[in-house]
């Protein structure tokens, strides 16, 4: 009996490989990003703590996403330590076992929150040697991240530039709840600096964040700040895009992560029709929304929005373009995707293998 193009398309997939583009690494413990701080950031941390948007260091801010809670219940690696903290499990239960060939770091850290600006800065540099030190330089599958703290544009250029030669490095991390929308111009020299170099700005969604998730404030459920996590990141299109950033580096690629993409059409639609009726308040922005978000935006799949027929979830994919799609595990949390089983929508082989491999193999330059 012939064997299904579906079932064969997926094993190809795994035989090829597979870039996971949302891998969050874990402290050991929780005051461990300190061994890697300056001796004068130490002792302000130990007279002062971190003030920032996220008022417990060291901590995520939802019971649902501390390690006893929000975890997969087997990723507990045998050394007793939290999830994703140690390297050799890590390699076993996610590289070799899932057929990792690259992994994106994705800090949850919230360095880039902090308010006294100076120290948010070192604790961004502290968190990218963090990276390297324990998980991009003993396994070359893992790619890190260069974390800056973006308020103070400045000294996030500089962080950029000490790092972009370190081929480690795959992406910029920058956290989407800025103090300003993204698209303002006190952000601009990042945006010039990630173009120039052409690394991708990688914007991961989360609890942190010096704005809540919902324009009419903070949440009372963590089922509420899940749903809304992508409301942040239809914010951050809808900013970059009317504030002209594209016509300005129509070069720089923005990968939005851990948001959905379902949403996509219709936030692009009703961009298009209020441009067209309304274009001349920004005539900056010279082409249709759509075209920008067509150039310049890609999408990781988790958490994918999952409908009872998953056929309907077709239109949506090619009508946002397979190209701009990028396979992400979210491990080690709850809601992890494993490669092969997540993601069952009747795909072609080519479509298959872009989704899990090649588009993010050719937007990070992993070859």
């Amino acid at each position: 009996m012939e064997t299904p193009v579906l079932e064969r398309a997926e094993d190809k997939t795994q035989a090829l490989g597979v870039v996971d583009c949302d891998v969050h690494p874990a402290f050991s413990r929780p005051d461990q990003l300190t061994d890697y701080l300056p001796e004068r950031w130490k002792t302000h941390i130990r007279d002062y703590a971190v003030r920032s948007a996220n008022p417990l260091y060291g901590t995520l801010p939802y019971p649902r996403m501390t390690p006893g809670n929000g975890m997969r219940r087997d990723s507990w690696p045998p050394n007793g330590g939290p999830p994703a903290s140690d390297l050799a499990f890590l390699r076993e239960q996610l590289l070799d076992q899932c057929n990792i060939d690259y992994g994106i770091l994705q800090p949850l850290a919230a360095g880039s929150m902090a308010f006294n600006q100076e120290l948010g800065a070192a604790l961004c540099a502290a968190l990218n040697d963090w990276q390297i030190d324990k998980w991009a330089g003993p396994e070359p599958r893992l790619k890190a991240s260069i974390c800056i703290a973006q308020e103070d544009a400045k000294e996030a250029v500089a962080e950029i530039d000490r790092r972009v030669t370190d081929r480690r490095f795959a992406q910029i991390a920058m956290p989407p709840r800025t103090m300003e929308p993204c698209g303002r111009r006190r952000y601009w020299p990042i945006y010039e600096a990630a173009e120039h170099y052409g690394l991708p700005i990688g914007l991961h969604t989360s609890a942190f964040g010096y704005r809540p998730n919902t324009p009419s404030g903070w949440t009372s459920f963590y089922l509420e700040e899940h749903y809304a996590a992508s409301n942040s990141l239809q914010t951050v299109l809808t900013s970059m895009i009317l504030e002209g950033v594209f016509e300005q580096f129509p070069k720089l690629k923005i990968v939005l992560v851990e948001g959905g993409f379902s949403w996509l059409p219709s936030l692009v639609w009703r961009l298009d029709r209020e441009w067209k009726r309304m274009k001349s308040e920004v005539p900056h922005v010279k082409r249709k929304p759509s075209e920008y978000v067509r150039e310049n935006f890609w999408y990781t799949t988790q958490p994918i929005e999952e409908p009872e027929n998953n056929r309907h979830l077709l239109d949506i994919l090619r009508w946002i373009g397979v190209d701009r799609l990028m396979f992400s595990t979210d491990y080690p949390h709850w809601d992890f995707d494993d490669p092969r089983y997540a993601f069952k929508v009747p795909l072609t082989p080519a479509e298959r293998y872009a989704i899990f491999r090649d588009n993010a193999v050719k937007l990070f330059g992993l070859q």
